[in-house]
Order: structure tokens, then sequence, then C-alpha cells
């Protein structure tokens, strides 16, 4: 840390904080840690970053870095760090660069040859994933998608035979649109929406693509959600089948 070894270390460290996504007793405690030792806290927004701080009497200067201004701000960090300074890098939540700011300044940061360590914690990716019943050894994270229309229609139309569950993050206004246009290009399959997740209102949505368009008629949702939607059947039929016909098959003798 700052002050640890100064003498010996050519410049200081980038730490890439991971943040809660909603409640705040989710912050790990190496991250608290680490946020009271730093010299200098990057963060998305400065006012949520606040809140998280003072709930643990942490005081440190801020530096703003947000989307999309990264570019302007990544001199200004570099600069601390190269001069020694430790820096956390935050979100206003869950892991920095997912789908978040943070991937442009770690990436100069290393090409710089200041070292990047990750402190692990809460992602509505992850956190997601962990509740839906969907299957988890293989998924494809796609962030948030296009806002266009037609762009948002040929990325699903690419995915269509994708064995993997796929994970998205929406606005909860979009989420109609989108069921319906998941429905007319994937099919009805199994679709979890988890919104407002580790707070008081947390909720999963599951069904089908048109039992949720249906149950979710009329509601008026806010913020983000998490989408997942269950892999292309008839590759996962054939993945099993496949799977089968291996298990059946007799075991090759060993060689003498």
């Amino acid at each position: 840390m700052q002050g640890e070894n100064s003498k010996h270390k050519p410049s200081g460290s980038l730490y890439v904080v991971a943040t809660p996504i909603g409640n705040l007793e989710d912050l790990t405690l190496r991250a608290l840690r680490i946020l009271g030792e730093v010299s200098t806290i990057a963060c998305e927004d400065t006012r949520q970053t606040k809140k998280l701080l003072n709930k643990y009497n942490i005081k440190k200067p801020l530096i703003s870095y947000y989307q999309p201004w990264e570019k302007q701000k990544i001199p200004q960090i570099i600069r601390l760090l190269k001069n020694g300074k430790d820096v956390a890098l935050v979100t206003d939540s869950g892991t920095p660069a997912i789908s978040d700011p943070g991937f442009l300044l770690i990436r100069e940061a290393i090409e710089q040859g200041v070292k990047i360590i990750p402190l692990p914690g809460a992602s509505a990716l992850t956190t997601a994933l962990s509740a839906a019943g969907l299957p988890t050894h293989r998924f494809l994270f796609l962030g948030f998608p296009p806002p266009k229309k037609v762009a948002t229609t040929k990325l699903l139309q690419s995915l269509k035979n994708e064995s993997v569950t796929l994970v998205f993050y929406l606005p909860t206004r979009r989420i109609s649109t989108f069921l319906k246009l998941s429905l007319d290009i994937l099919g009805n399959r199994k679709i979890v929406i988890a919104r407002e997740m580790t707070k008081i209102y947390e909720e999963f949505f599951r069904g089908t693509t048109k039992e949720l368009l249906k149950s979710l008629e009329g509601k008026k949702l806010k913020g983000e959600a998490t989408v997942l939607i269950e892999a292309t059947l008839t590759r996962t039929k054939s993945m099993q089948n496949t799977k089968m016909e291996y298990l059946k098959s007799p075991c090759p003798k060993k060689p003498s």
C-alpha cells in the first residue's frame, strides 16, 4: 500500500475495486481496507461514490472518471500512478470495466507498466446467473444491446444458434420491445429477468418469452435489469444426445 515499501516501488498500483450493486453491506473487507488506504479514488459519479464512502467514514480525493470523458481524465490518473500514488478505480456499482468505465484506463496503465490489482466482488452479471436457474457452465455476456431496433435485431439474429445462456443488461423501459424481438427471432425460450438485486424490492421474473410478455404487460418497471435467455433448444438437445451416445458406447480396451 501507499507508504509500504514506497522507496522500492517505482510507481503506484491501480486497484480495480468492485463495489455493491445495491446493498452497501456487500462491500468486501478487503475493498473497504483498500479504499481507506489509497491516495485517490477514480469514480464514475462522485455523488454515488460519496454515499458509499460516507457509510464507512472514508474521506479521499475523488477524480470523476466517466463516459464519454474517460480519455481526458486518463493522463491525470496515470501521472498520479507514475508518481508512486496508489489509485482505486470504482464505478457506481459492480465491477469496473464490465459494461462500465474502466477498460481504457486499465489498458493505458498496463502499457505504462503500472501494476493492476483486481479486487473481486459484486457484479450484476454473476449475481443474476447464480440465482437464475439456467445453465451456467457456458454463458455469453452481451452487455447492453444497441439502442436502435435494427441493430438489436441483427445482434439477436447472430445469436440464434448459440448453445449458451445469453446475458444482457437492459433499461427496463426497453424490456417489452426486447422480449418481442426475442420471441420473433429466438423463439419462445425460458427467460429470467432480474432487477433491483440485493435491494429491498429485488425481483426475479421467470417464464417463457410469451409468459413474461403477458405477465409484465402494463407494469412500469424502473432502473436497469439483467436479462438471461436459455440456449437454443436444438443445439442443447443435440449436445445432450451426443453426450448420451458417448456414455453408452463401450469403453475401449487398454493396450496390451
